[in-house]
C-alpha cells in the first residue's frame, strides 16, 4: 500500500468521525463531566435557582459547578413527595443535594422524615474492597463536617441525622415505607447494602438514584448495582450526569 492510499484512509476516517461527533457548541452547559447544545433552561428557574445556592452554600461543592446532578435529585424528590414514605439519603457529607431538595418541595412542611445517614467523616477501611482500593479509593477523604450538618438542619424538625457507618445504622431508620432513596457513598458495599435493606419498603415508583454509577473511577459500584438490578428483574437507567436511576415497580 502506497504512502498516498495510507493518508488519504487516515483522512476519510478522520472526516467521518468528525461527522460523527456528538457535541458541536456553542454549549449550553459544560459542567461536571457533561457538555451539551441542548435546552437546559431550568438552571434560571427561580426556585432551582435558590435551592441550588442553598446547595452551594453548605460548601460540599468546592469549586465544582453540578447543576443538572442537583436537578436530578430534585426532579426525583418532587416525584417522591406525593407517594407514601420517608426520604432517605446514604452519604450526605455537608447536606447539598438534602438541602437543595428541602428548598425546592418545601420539605419542611410535609408529613414526612427526611433521614441522613453518613459517617460525617469520611470513608472507612472496611467497606473498601481491594479493587477499589486499586482505582483510587481509601478511607477519609472528608473533612469533619457533623457539627456543620447540624447547624444546616437545626430549623428542620422533620430532618433526622444518623451518624455512623453504613449498612450499621439502616436500623436506625424506623420508617416502614420509602418515597426517595438517595445512595452516594463512594464504595459498593455500603451501597448496596443500603439498596437491598431499603428495596421492599420502597413505595411502587419510588426510584432510587445512585450518584456514582457512570463514572469510570466507580466502576466497582456500576457493576453492582447492575447485578442488583438484574435479580430484581429490572435495570439501571443510566444518565449522561454520570447517575443512574432505578425505579420501583
Amino acid at each position: 500500500m502506497t504512502l498516498r492510499r495510507i493518508l488519504r484512509g487516515i483522512s476519510f476516517r478522520i472526516r467521518e468521525l468528525l461527522k460523527y461527533r456528538l457535541v458541536k457548541g456553542p454549549f449550553t452547559y459544560n459542567q461536571d463531566g457533561l457538555a451539551t447544545r441542548h435546552n437546559c433552561d431550568f438552571i434560571h428557574d427561580q426556585l432551582f435557582a435558590e435551592a441550588y445556592r442553598l446547595a452551594e452554600k453548605t460548601g460540599s461543592f468546592g469549586a465544582s459547578r453540578i447543576h443538572w446532578r442537583v436537578y436530578i435529585v430534585c426532579w426525583v424528590a418532587e416525584r417522591a413527595k406525593s407517594l407514601d414514605g420517608d426520604f432517605v439519603e446514604c452519604g450526605v457529607n455537608k447536606g447539598s443535594l438534602a438541602r437543595a431538595i428541602i428548598h425546592f418541595i418545601n420539605f419542611g412542611s410535609l408529613p414526612k422524615r427526611f433521614y441522613l445517614l453518613d459517617t460525617f467523616s469520611g470513608l472507612v477501611d472496611e467497606c473498601i474492597s481491594d479493587d477499589e482500593r486499586s482505582m483510587g479509593c481509601h478511607a477519609g477523604g472528608y473533612e469533619e463536617c457533623f457539627a456543620e450538618v447540624q447547624q444546616t438542619f437545626k430549623s428542620f424538625d422533620n430532618v433526622v441525622l444518623v451518624r455512623g457507618v453504613v449498612p450499621h445504622t439502616l436500623t436506625e431508620v424506623k420508617s416502614e415505607k420509602i418515597a426517595f432513596l438517595s445512595i452516594d457513598m463512594n464504595c459498593a458495599l455500603p451501597e448496596i447494602a443500603a439498596a437491598e435493606y431499603f428495596w421492599d419498603k420502597l413505595s411502587s415508583g419510588a426510584i432510587i438514584v445512585v450518584d456514582d454509577y457512570g463514572w469510570q473511577r466507580s466502576i466497582a459500584q456500576k457493576r453492582a448495582f447492575d447485578e442488583f438490578a438484574m435479580k430484581r428483574n429490572t435495570r439501571v437507567l443510566p444518565l449522561p450526569t454520570g447517575q443512574g436511576l432505578i425505579f420501583k415497580p
